[in-house]
């Protein structure tokens, strides 16, 4: 069975099919020079409740399936591999006790020795036929924030740390944080930074409050403290209970959709995003509306980094259902003018709301119900602002920080003419109301 000490050359994917609470192998990644090649198992073939791990990408055939044009592995594998946070608690693990001069890191090492509870329902092991998952359940909130402040100050992790250790490496994104579990919950706790120079886990909150509140679909979020910082919880919607056990959800990113990797992902568009959804999505109207929503409200609240794998779907083996909402945390933002990360109206990124006007009958929106949607919104965050701040205890440095920066920043409302400017009326009120001073 390979090591953390040796260089894998093949990792088994194992999967949690739907409703079930044992995972079963898929198949068998193998490397090919620099790109890494797949092939479903005879057993998972025969199975009578196969489904194919992402179609078109994966169909359920036999024989090797080479990645898309363009990329290195499968994207909808990629999903499940940790992104720059687990990858730097990985490299601290292998390095950390002196790792050998020789040791290649590829992506094999990294999911090999990445951790099991990663988002959606696949796992990567050294075996076809013996699942040990990689983590452990004993892992307090401050041995996490321990394990996860050694990393950032490139410090090895103590051995008696190490049952924290897979908790951190399984998840995307660049941030310290971790899976755990409380009360029968499953959660994303996600941890303060040494670098931060506002509170970006209670700024993350507020958004994430605040879009629950305007109507969106949006992942619960809480707030706690450990060791005296502040640690935000995201409840997991990839994990069900049921009397048998935790099931998992297969899930794939927009970024996967789009049959893109990260190199390519600035040819992403909202746009695109809505055909697949009016093609290949459950209650595609629904989501249509939703996503509007979701644009409009990350350039309300100043959240640009809503890139491709900051999007996802359900998917069942047939069909995409939109995921609710995630990371959606304003930006650190001195100025006016900003873009969003994914392109909105043909070309522009532009962070502003005639933009998602302009485009809004392709998300099957007449002028005058996109309208209502964006007053609504601002009308929201305007009334509820002063309540959530309170509720995420934050200081009052930091809410004049992010009043008029990330939250309603100007820009977003600049080019608002004729009978649209009601709408930059209406946000310089609210804007206001986010001061205390008036409430729109």
């Amino acid at each position: 069975m390979t090591s953390e000490s040796t260089t894998p050359h093949e990792a088994y994917v194992w999967v949690w099919l739907p409703g079930e609470t044992d995972p079963v192998v898929a198949g068998l990644i193998t490397q090919d020079a620099d790109r890494l090649m797949f092939n479903y198992g005879r057993s998972y073939l025969e199975r009578d409740n196969a489904i194919s791990l992402y179609e078109p990408e994966l169909p359920l055939v036999q024989g090797l399936l080479e990645p898309l044009p363009g990329l290195e592995m499968a994207s909808c594998l990629r999903d499940a591999s940790p992104d720059a946070w687990g990858r730097r608690v990985i490299l601290n693990k292998l390095f950390g006790k002196g790792g050998r001069d020789d040791q290649k890191i590829g992506e094999l090492q990294f999911l090999i020795n990445s951790g099991s509870d990663r988002i959606g329902a696949l796992d990567y092991q050294a075996s076809p036929t013996e699942y040990v998952p990689r983590q452990m359940q004993s892992a307090s909130l401050e041995e996490l924030l321990t394990v996860a402040e050694r990393v950032e100050k490139g410090l090895p992790i103590a051995p008696e740390l190490d049952q924290a250790f897979n908790h951190g490496t399984s998840l995307g994104g660049a941030r310290p944080k971790a899976p755990i579990e409380e009360k029968g919950v499953k959660y994303i706790a996600k941890f303060s930074s040494s670098t931060d120079t506002y509170s970006v886990v209670k700024a993350e909150f507020i958004a994430m409050r605040l879009a629950s509140l305007c109507g969106l679909s949006v992942a619960p979020v809480s707030m706690v403290k450990s060791g005296n910082k502040d640690v935000l919880l995201v409840e997991r919607f990839d994990r069900d209970y049921t009397p048998g056990g935790w099931t998992r959800r297969l899930m794939v990113s927009a970024l996967t959709m789009f049959e893109l990797n990260e190199m390519m992902a600035r040819y992403a568009s909202y746009q695109e995003l809505a055909d697949l959804i009016r093609h290949r999505f459950t209650t595609p109207r629904e989501s249509l509306h939703e996503l509007f929503g979701r644009i409009v409200f990350n350039i309300l609240c100043g959240n640009t980094d809503d890139h491709a794998r900051n999007h996802a779907a359900f998917w069942d083996g047939r069909q995409l259902t939109l995921t609710p909402a995630y990371d959606i945390c304003p930006q650190g933002r001195t100025g006016g003018e900003a873009s969003q990360a994914m392109r909105i109206n043909g070309p522009s990124q532009l962070s502003q709301i005639s933009n998602c006007l302009t485009v809004a009958e392709h998300f099957q929106l007449t002028p005058s119900e996109a309208i209502a949607k964006v007053m609504h919104q601002i009308l929201v965050i305007g009334q509820q602002w002063q309540a959530v701040c309170d509720e995420a205890e934050l200081s009052e440095v930091d809410r004049n920080l992010f009043r008029g920066r990330q939250f309603l920043n100007p820009f977003a409302f600049e080019d608002l003419e004729g009978e649209l400017s009601e709408i930059r009326r209406l946000a310089d009120l609210a804007r206001e109301g986010l001061s205390g001073e008036t409430n729109p």
